[in-house]
């Protein structure tokens, strides 16, 4: 490249595209990060990880086999959370109106509390979503619907 083709010196090359893989690997990091954080602020209330990931489930009444099914885990497992948290009244077991074979849980004003006290904890360390404004939040919506659907 001759000098009169450089360009100047205060302009960045562009950067090359991430890989498919690279993006990948920047989730899972993401991920990890987001989820040790949430671990450490779930043990500072004496739940552990999946304790905390149901509760956070709870933003509406469910059956414990949907939360079986969001959990990644067996119903056996949850049965277990389940009877741990309602141990400690952050949810109760209710019968669903439709159909009385099925379970719902939902949280308690306890149980409530907790998930806002977590969240809002998540939050402020998270700062970079309180950084990106409207437009840039729905792309990144938009983005994440994309790449993990439903």
């Amino acid at each position: 490249m001759t000098q009169s083709a450089m360009p100047p010196a205060d302009v960045a090359p562009e950067a090359a595209a991430p890989t498919p893989v690279e993006l990948m690997d920047q989730v899972a990091r993401a991920a990890a990060a987001y989820y040790r954080h949430f671990a450490a602020l779930a043990a500072e209330r004496g739940l552990t990880l999946m304790q905390g990931k149901t509760l956070s489930l709870l933003r509406e009444p469910r059956p414990m086999r949907t939360l079986a099914d969001l959990l990644a885990c067996d119903a056996s497992n949850v049965t277990g959370i389940v009877d741990r948290l309602e141990a400690r009244e952050l949810v109760r077991r209710e019968v669903d109106p439709a159909d009385r074979r099925i379970k719902n849980v939902l949280l308690t004003e306890e149980g409530e509390r907790t998930v806002r006290q977590i969240r809002a904890e998540l939050m402020s360390s998270l700062t970079g979503l309180e950084q990106l404004d409207e437009a840039d939040r729905v792309t990144f919506q938009r983005l994440l619907g994309q790449v993990f659907p439903g």
